[in-house]
């Protein structure tokens, strides 16, 4: 048969999600291209966590991209979410290596590397990243740093409790989080 008038098999995707807040946690690094207000480029990086049960996130900024600050940023995350955290999930990213790897072991948390060149082995966080560019990085001017967490904060607030998802059926991840935790 020639090349043109094969079909092409779709990859089927099997959909999972995990029923227990906390269980799994996808943690990704979004890289910001922002302005300052005298309009000099400045790049940031958003660590992002998503509890893979109820889509609830974790944001912060950081003006470097590090092992520190990924260790950092799971202190953070692990006071922020009102449950246990048995597993963290990241890709191989230099941030998620040995120093964070180990932290992570510490806490009692155990953390698994993604496959490589799978991203969407981590599609809910990376998914998230897409709705954070079209809902807010798009349609809020971003200027300088106390400004860019501020705005950030309100964001994740609104995301977490405000904004309807429709892969939770219109609701948000907090109403999902306390439907789960009753």
């Amino acid at each position: 048969m020639p090349a043109n008038q094969r079909k092409r098999s779709l990859k089927a995707f099997k959909r999972y999600e995990k029923q227990v807040p906390g269980h799994r946690i996808q943690v990704d690094v979004k890289f910001l291209d922002l302005q300052t207000h005298q309009g000099t480029k400045i790049r940031r990086y958003q660590y992002t966590a998503i509890d893979d049960a109820t889509r609830a996130r974790v944001l912060k900024i950081y003006e470097r991209h590090t092992q520190k600050n990924a260790i950092d940023f799971v202190d953070y995350l692990t006071k922020r979410f009102p449950f246990r955290i048995p597993t963290i999930q990241t890709d191989n990213g230099h941030e998620f290596q040995s120093q964070f790897h180990w932290h992570c072991e510490d806490l009692g948390i155990r953390h698994v590397y993604l496959k490589p060149r799978s991203p969407h082995l981590n599609g809910k966080v990376e998914r998230s990243h897409g709705t954070d560019q079209q809902e807010s990085y798009q349609l809020i001017n971003f200027t300088d740093n106390i400004d860019t967490r501020k705005k950030l904060n309100e964001w994740e607030k609104f995301y977490n409790c405000h904004r309807p998802h429709s892969a939770l059926k219109g609701k948000t991840p907090f109403e999902v989080l306390k439907e789960k935790l009753i």
